[in-house]
């Protein structure tokens, strides 16, 4: 499950209820805010790029829309400073490949305050 925290601004993967990894994520703006509930992985793309923003978004796990989790190389120039359109960024681009590698289509994802 990969758990994902809003007020700690962290991503938690989870297997059988333990903590195997976690990463500082980032979220959207105001105006393109990251939706909270319960979702499912329900498609994953290694190379993504986004049609509607034209950005890179390695790594990409979607989970609501076109919203996903994914790598950020503007996450990782810029920190706290910007925001997605809506994603949960991740600027440690090796640890989400490896979450990458270990996430499965159909796997549960909660976004939270």
């Amino acid at each position: 499950m990969l758990c994902i925290s809003k007020s700690s601004r962290t991503l938690r993967w989870m297997i059988d209820g333990r903590t195997v990894t976690t990463l500082p994520v980032r979220f959207g703006s105001e105006y393109t805010p990251t939706r909270e509930g319960e979702f499912e992985v329900y498609w994953k793309s290694r190379h993504h790029h986004s049609t509607l923003y034209d950005a890179p978004m390695p790594y990409a796990m979607f989970f609501s829309g076109g919203q996903a989790v994914h790598y950020s190389a503007d996450f990782a120039a810029r920190g706290y400073a910007g925001a997605s359109h809506g994603c949960v960024n991740v600027r440690d681009e090796t640890a989400i490949a490896e979450v990458f590698a270990q996430v499965r289509t159909g796997d549960k994802v909660v976004v939270h305050w």
